[in-house]
């Protein structure tokens, strides 16, 4: 019992399956018509379905597909089984299992203990081959009643009786380990298996038959037991019968042997994995000792019972032929290479074709590499001839008539066939070839042979190659073993959330010329607070042309000072365990600090010399630019990003230069690469300072020292131009769809606006078009959520939103989704519908309920995080607000009314006046 040989079955097999290929059909008969003939009658629970040219198909009650093809040509028997399941069947931790089932099977059943001394013994030619989508089982013998008896008993016998025991599994395994061993000192079985894992991220057809020597050698016979049970079924098998026999005792001997087999009323699972298209080309390269160079190139193809199948294999049969194919007479012929075969394996899924090229040991990877790309993937423009065509299918004919004239190779051959979906692609395939048309053949060609779909290993001998240790299992337990744990934290007072409670704890200070201070001192663990500094500068005019400089001037704050190198700046915020963040725009910049308790008044005091001397290191700048423009080119070709972008601009007055512009990535790029240091610097003298700025901090700290710091830090700094926030005056925007193209990408995005809603979030109805937002869009339990996520499961996220203005009355309302476009109709009628129905119909009691305790329970929450506290504190300083404010909001969240909620719906939120955004390939 052999394992089939990847290499030599890679060519053989590619070589056989041109083979098949040829003729005609013929038309199938029916039971009727051969029982018109005067057929023999059948034994009980067998039936037949149909023939072609000689084959005749049968099936058993239980399932098992029967063929026979009688042919006294030749004094042999060939018996094959083939089972539809191989390495394509296996589960995580089973890679191998297939091919281990096929080895124990052969260890006998009670009834026959001793296989193979009964081989012998008969003079059998036996073996078993596992594969991707099939495992079978066959013999030839001397024609004879007993021999072929005997084998028809044991097949069924082992289908349902075999031992399948611990003891055979653990005496074969050193066998299948040594096969596995045998491979891996096999320059081109090496290769071949990290080809096939290139090519295919998920399915099965990326992990060769033999398996994972892991997953070999620790295989739980429970396991192995179940998928024995649930697929050595009749109903998932197919007997062959070939040669001399005679077709009505053998017939008769097959419902004796495999009728009493019930039928199996468990379900096959289903296997719907698909790999998805490659997007670029994949490039291995291996290194072992001994062999020659070698390069196996694959690109993803066709089904086997895909019709273009045929013009694969030719294709591959084609170009690599000696001595007329194009790679023969480029590579071998040009002494680039000592030797090209073909590789076009007929599969259940998508497969791939390819090349394996086998070079002298003085000959050069490079040239010949180039070459084969270069001969592959410029068929577009030297297509395929009429004469390469028409001596492939000659070749083709002539090897399909002298395979079918062999009955002992027909009956092996049509296990491939019954792997890709129906022993009659033995013939169908034949004809395919035979009607194939150049265009057909340059179509393909075309279509596959693409560098985006290639994946190419290349094979170097190296004398000593360097790898990395592997990796043994651990003992999880063991690394415990005298490991003392450091001692609990101390536990810390529980803190109320409530706004009344954190108004009462918020101590306020002022430090001029004009920095706002909130602090909340309260106990946490691991004795850390989180802070925000806040500076505001400039005003409508003085902000105007300033293009990207005000934020990528906060973006090289981190990047040193007068005194700190950017390493310095890394490795003090490492010393003293702060984590900082800083960030901006044209009239802001916002840095955010985690410190601990003792490290806070030094962190402060380190944002200080940042945001005071900056160094502004050119060769930073550079790096950032870089990042930058990168980002902006991402962001072209991604959905989100795309629509979002449009549906701001659509509608904006303002020209460019003012801050409320809505720039183009065409004019963010221009902006980006206008930057300077020496912009940075003027914009730097002329705006930075504590003039107007907020401060807070929650958690463990010192009040009085951090006072102290940020005294020492920014007391006293100003900045020559006054601050005045850039009015945001509601305008009309126009409704309209926006369709934006995004070629290549599998997921699609739906952004829709409504501008210029008459309300801000100190507005009477504030609270009142929250929850119906809420109710709408705004989380698991929402309409939009329910009916397009849940029920119809056509996007991974949807929902709503209120963008809301904290000034004047010019709030947006947003609605957005993700989905592939193939459904985008789909989601925007859903969208409308459940608009328009909350529109006429209004919300239940139930939702306006839940929505308010859903709000008001993300109120508390929000309220009990130290980082965002420590952000709403001092937006509540900017907005001359305390936390009462907020109290009121939860007091009108508490007391709204189902009538409320509607009446506020109806009067804010209009479809006829969205502005709908799509972005997706939607060709």
């Amino acid at each position: 019992m052999t394992r089939i040989d990847p290499c030599g079955r890679l060519i053989r097999a590619a070589v056989f399956v041109a083979a098949l290929l040829g003729l005609a059909v013929a038309q199938a008969q029916t039971q009727a018509q051969a029982q018109a003939q005067g057929a023999t009658p059948l034994p009980p629970g067998l039936r037949l379905v149909g023939s072609v040219e000689g084959i005749r198909e049968y099936r058993l009650d239980n399932g098992l597909q029967v063929l026979v093809a009688p042919d006294d040509s030749k004094p042999t028997t060939t018996v094959n089984l083939t089972y539809r399941v191989g390495s394509r069947h296996e589960n995580y931790g089973e890679t191998g299992m297939a091919h281990l089932l096929e080895h124990l099977i052969f260890k006998g059943t009670p009834k026959h203990p001793n296989v193979w001394a009964e081989f012998d013994k008969r003079g059998f030619r036996a073996n078993g081959s596992t594969w991707f989508d099939r495992t079978n089982y066959f013999a030839s013998f001397a024609a004879g009643d007993d021999n072929l008896r005997w084998f028809l008993a044991w097949h069924a016998d082992a289908m349902v009786n075999s031992f399948i025991a611990q003891k055979d599994l653990d005496s074969e395994m050193t066998v299948v380990r040594n096969e596995m061993e045998m491979g891996e000192n096999n320059p081109t079985q090496v290769s071949y298996q990290r080809l096939l894992s290139s090519l295919y991220d998920w399915h099965n057809y990326g992990n060769d038959t033999i398996g994972n020597r892991s997953d070999v050698e620790n295989v739980d016979i429970r396991r192995l037991q179940a998928f024995y049970r649930l697929y050595y079924q009749p109903d998932n098998a197919t007997l062959i019968v070939t040669g001399k026999f005679d077709p009505a005792r053998t017939l008769r001997w097959i419902g004796e042997s495999f009728g009493k087999i019930a039928r199996p009323k468990r379900a096959l699972p289903r296997l719907y994995t698909v790999e998805p298209v490659q997007d670029g080309e994949r490039s291995v390269q291996v290194r072992r000792v001994g062999g020659t160079p070698l390069l196996f190139v694959g690109y993803h193809a066709v089904a086997g019972s895909n019709p273009d199948f045929a013009a694969v294999a030719t294709l591959a049969e084609l170009l690599a032929d000696a001595p007329s194919g194009r790679l023969h007479k480029r590579l071998v012929e040009a002494k680039l290479a000592a030797s090209v075969a073909p590789v076009a394996f007929s599969l259940h899924d998508p497969g791939w074709f390819g090349f394996l090229v086998q070079l002298a040991p003085e000959q050069k990877l490079e040239p010949a590499r180039e070459e084969l790309i270069r001969t592959l993937e410029t068929l577009a423009t030297e297509p395929i001839t009429a004469e390469e065509l028409a001596r492939a299918k000659t070749k083709a004919r002539n090897a399909w008539d002298k395979a079918f004239a062999n009955p002992e190779g027909v009956g092996v051959a049509l296990s491939e066939a019954i792997a890709a979906g129906d022993w009659r692609f033995f013939f169908l395939d034949r004809d395919r070839v035979a009607k194939l048309t150049l265009d057909d053949v340059n179509r393909v060609a075309k279509a596959y042979l693409l560098a985006s779909n290639r994946s190419l290993v290349s094979y170097l001998p190296t004398e000593a190659p360097q790898r990395a240790p592997a990796q043994p299992a651990l003992d999880i337990a063991a690394q415990f073993k005298g490991w003392t744990p450091a001692a609990e934290l101390a536990a810390v007072e529980a803190f109320d959330p409530s706004p009344a409670n954190i108004d009462a704890r918020t101590q306020r200070a002022r430090i001029e010329p004009g920095l706002e201070l909130a602090l909340l001192p309260k106990p946490t663990r691991g004795k850390v607070a989180s802070a925000q500094l806040t500076l505001r500068f400039g005003n409508e005019q003085s902000l105007k042309g300033q293009g990207a400089v005000p934020s990528m001037l906060a973006a090289m704050l981190d990047k040193g000072s007068a005194t700190l190198s950017r390493q310095q700046v890394a490795d003090r915020l490492d010393a003293l365990r702060t984590q900082m963040r800083i960030g901006g725009e044209d009239g802001v910049v916002t840095v955010s600090l985690n410190a601990e308790r003792d490290t806070l008044p030094q962190a402060i005091a380190l944002v200080a010399d940042l945001l005071r001397n900056p160094s502004l290191p050119p060769e930073a700048l550079e790096e950032l630019r870089a990042q930058s423009l990168a980002a902006i080119e991402e962001q072209r070709r991604e959905p989100e990003a795309m629509v979002s972008n449009a549906v701001e601009r659509h509608g904006n007055p303002y020209p460019r230069g003012d801050v409320r512009h809505a720039a183009n990535f065409d004019e963010q790029v221009e902006d980006t690469r206008a930057v300077t240091v020496e912009a940075m610097r003027r914009f730097h003298q002329r705006f930075y300072g504590a003039g107007r700025a907020e401060f807070s901090a929650v958690g463990d700290f010192d009040p009085a020292a951090v006072r102290q710091a940020l005294q020492a830090g920014f007391g006293g700094w100003v900045g020559s131009e006054p601050y005045t926030r850039v009015p945001q005056p509601p305008h009309a925007v126009p409704p309209t769809t926006l369709m934006l193209p995004a070629p290549d990408k599998q997921n699609a995005f739906m952004l829709l606006r409504q501008a210029a809603l008459p309300v801000s979030d100190g507005h009477p109805d504030y609270a009142a078009l929250m929850v119906a937002n809420q109710v709408i869009g705004g989380g698991g339990t929402s309409r939009l959520w329910k009916r397009i996520r849940e029920t119809e499961g056509l996007s991974y996220g949807v929902g709503s939103q209120v963008q809301w203005s904290q000034h004047e009355p010019n709030s947006s309302f947003y609605g957005y989704a993700i989905f592939a476009p193939q459904v985008r109709t789909k989601v925007e009628a859903a969208f409308r519908q459940e608009l328009e129905r909350a529109l006429k119909s209004g919300f239940t009691a139930a939702e306006v309920d839940e929505a308010k305790k859903g709000l008001l329970s993300q109120r508390r929450l929000s309220r009990a995080q130290d980082s965002v506290l420590a952000g709403a504190l001092a937006n509540n300083l900017n907005l001359g607000r305390t936390y009462a404010t907020s109290q009121k909001v939860d007091e009108a969240l508490a007391a709204l009314t189902l009538e409320q909620a509607n009446a506020a719906l109806r009067k804010y939120i209009d479809p006829k006046a969205f502005v709908w955004g799509f972005g997706g390939d939607f060709k």
